[in-house]
């Protein structure tokens, strides 16, 4: 895999730049890194994550990333959402949520507690809107003492282990994400509460964006499936079809032999690549406390094989008058 640094253009999306092979050796040698499964997944030890970390150890972070997918800090409780904001920043423009206010005196810092919002069907962070984060850090503030955990798929693996014929059909397709959904039908164990605030909070503007299922990443240039319970449709085949192709894919991406499984301790610090995952937290610890919190950083919009681009279908007055 070829590994690209991360800089910005003048508009502050990311563009790639690569990164010297004595570069990256260097960079991942100062740092502790311990593969979690052979298929996605490592924990970086050693590194106290703050806004002033040497631009070698972002580097080094940013690699392991890109070759994991996923990583993780455990010990991480000094940080404080003004420090998360500050870490995340170097790896990149961070960007809030679309419909989801950002917690209060910060820029882009998401709180997801559990008692209103739980993200428990598989998914890829904010498909829904053409330009989708890169990267999500995610840091853990209260935790259940059983139960809660999150899981990652790599959605690189899940495209190269296709055999070449279905990935020559998976190559074709284009899917329609949107906001817009049957909440409660996709989690049972939903809320009134849960319910009312998908209708008032996160539903609040509607997006719908068509992107092509099989993406190239825009740093590593690589193809990933890009799918998850954001998508409505696989678009110009029938709705039986559609609901037969995207669950083969769907499951292909989320095979246990895909995925990495993190139980989160107060005071964690999780970044993926947002870009080549999915994940979910898993809905099993009833009604304790569980709180974290996430700062994404911006992505470009999403690009298929061929070269085309992603693109929202509605215009504002569409959405208008949808809501």
């Amino acid at each position: 895999m070829k590994i690209a640094s991360v800089t910005s253009d003048q508009k502050g999306k990311p563009v790639m730049s690569k990164s010297s092979s004595a570069t990256s050796l260097s960079a991942h040698a100062a740092l502790d890194i311990v593969p979690i499964t052979p298929a996605i997944g490592a924990e970086i030890h050693g590194v106290r994550l703050s806004g002033d970390l040497p631009a070698e150890t972002v580097a080094a972070i940013r690699d392991a990333l890109l070759r994991h997918r996923v990583v993780f800090f455990r010990g991480q409780g000094h940080l404080d959402e003004a420090g998360h904001q500050a870490f995340a920043s170097l790896l990149g423009p961070i960007v809030p949520h679309p419909t989801v206010p950002s917690v209060a005196g910060t820029e882009a810092v998401l709180d997801i507690d559990g008692e209103t919002s739980r993200a428990s069907q598989w998914h890829t962070d904010v498909t829904f809107v053409p330009a989708f984060p890169l990267f999500s850090v995610l840091r853990s503030v209260v935790i259940p003492p059983v139960g809660g955990d999150t899981v990652w798929a790599n959605a690189v693996a899940a495209y190269e282990t296709l055999p070449p014929v279905l990935r020559g059909v998976a190559d074709q397709l284009w899917a329609l994400h949107s906001n817009v959904y049957d909440y409660g039908a996709t989690r049972p164990n939903a809320t009134a509460r849960h319910v009312q605030r998908y209708e008032t909070v996160f539903k609040s503007a509607v997006y719908e964006t068509e992107h092509p299922v099989v993406q190239v990443h825009p740093l590593t240039g690589e193809r990933a499936i890009i799918l998850g319970y954001f998508v409505r449709k696989l678009l110009g085949v029938r709705s039986a079809d559609s609901g037969h192709l995207f669950a083969m894919l769907q499951d292909h991406v989320t095979r246990l032999e895909n995925t990495v499984r993190w139980r989160w301790s107060a005071g964690d610090v999780v970044i993926w690549d947002n870009r080549a995952t999915q994940h979910k937290a898993i809905d099993d610890y009833g009604e304790e406390p569980r709180v974290v919190r996430r700062v994404t950083i911006d992505g470009p919009v999403s690009v298929c094989i061929d070269g085309r681009h992603g693109k929202r279908r509605n215009s504002d007055a569409q959405v208008a008058a949808a809501a």
